[in-house]
């Protein structure tokens, strides 16, 4: 049985993330952290905590930690807010107690601790920053050892960005902005990287079809929770296009076989306007980049999780 463990950072397609971790069979979620990114962490550790209470359907010991990790680079407020809204839902709230546990070390700790007891090597799922895993490594080098790889939700090696800011070029991706130089730490590393950027996430953008698709299915009780969810977004908080870009990471981690993949090296700068700019270069570390995405089988695979999903 394949071990996980999660790192989001609490805005939809996180939420969305997690309960398709939830609800994959034949693998173990070994624990969930929570950063102060593109959601404000307080809720986004109350909702994880509700999500797991309801929809657990491997019956996975998990607690949640919080990270103390702090933003080089924030996320807009705008963007920030929805997980207060997601943590208010009826269908998280309805039993009225939280019964999942808040871990007792901060999110990076954690992590290591989860890791060094797995019974096996433990594959990590980033879709937010990576200042938790750079955290780690740089406290425990020797958890490189039991990390099969991670997958991560960001940067991009074509110079396409999401970043318009001040002392940002354009090239950067929101989730490597945060903290150009965890990234670099990662990339230091010996261990295997799955990077899931912007060239193939913007292949799965959210559509009206979408919505609909979850209002019309709603009787199951996670397309209940994603019609809610994404509900929330207006294009507006993105200033563009709202895509599926954390989705489509923890589903390419989940089933391999819905992203086309291939192998090259790169690096990642950390200086002056072109900070968290990743690039490939024949001097960089060796790396496997998801380039796109089938998209009949990844809907094929996430509709198949959420009918079969049952509500605790």
């Amino acid at each position: 049985m394949k071990n996980f463990y999660l790192n989001h950072d609490s805005n939809i397609d996180d939420f969305t993330s997690l309960l398709l971790m939830l609800l994959a069979p034949g693998i173990k979620l070994i624990g969930v952290g929570v950063t102060d990114a593109d959601g404000y962490v307080e809720p986004g550790v109350s909702a994880s905590r509700k999500l797991i209470d309801r929809f657990n359907q491997r019956g996975d010991k998990l607690e949640v930690a919080k990270s103390d990790s702090r933003a080089v680079h924030q996320f807009p407020e705008a963007w920030r807010v929805s997980a207060f809204s997601v943590d208010h839902f009826p269908i998280l709230n309805e039993k009225g107690t939280v019964e999942t546990p808040v871990a007792a070390k901060p999110a990076h700790l954690d992590m290591i601790d989860k890791v060094h007891a797995a019974d096996g090597p433990v594959t990590l799922v980033f879709t937010g920053p990576l200042t938790d895993l750079a955290r780690a490594l740089e406290i425990d080098p020797s958890i490189q050892d039991k990390i099969e790889e991670p997958y991560w939700m960001g940067g991009s090696l074509n110079a396409h960005g999401n970043v318009y800011a001040p002392c940002a070029d354009g090239t950067q991706e929101w989730n490597a902005w945060w903290d150009p130089e965890a990234c670099k730490t990662v990339w230091d590393s010996k261990i295997k990287i799955q990077q899931v950027g912007l060239e193939s996430t913007e292949e799965l953008p959210l559509t009206d079809e979408m919505r609909q698709h979850f209002a019309s299915n709603r009787k199951y009780p996670a397309f209940e929770f994603l019609g809610y969810v994404y509900a929330l977004v207006n294009s507006f908080e993105v200033d563009s296009t709202y895509y599926l870009w954390d989705v489509l990471t923890t589903m390419s981690a989940l089933y391999p076989e819905i992203a086309t993949t291939r192998d090259t090296k790169s690096d990642v700068y950390t200086d002056g306007d072109r900070a968290a700019r990743f690039f490939e270069t024949e001097n960089g570390r060796p790396m496997t980049l998801v380039t796109s995405a089938n998209y009949d089988k990844f809907w094929e695979r996430f509709d198949d999780l959420c009918e079969k999903a049952k509500l605790f």
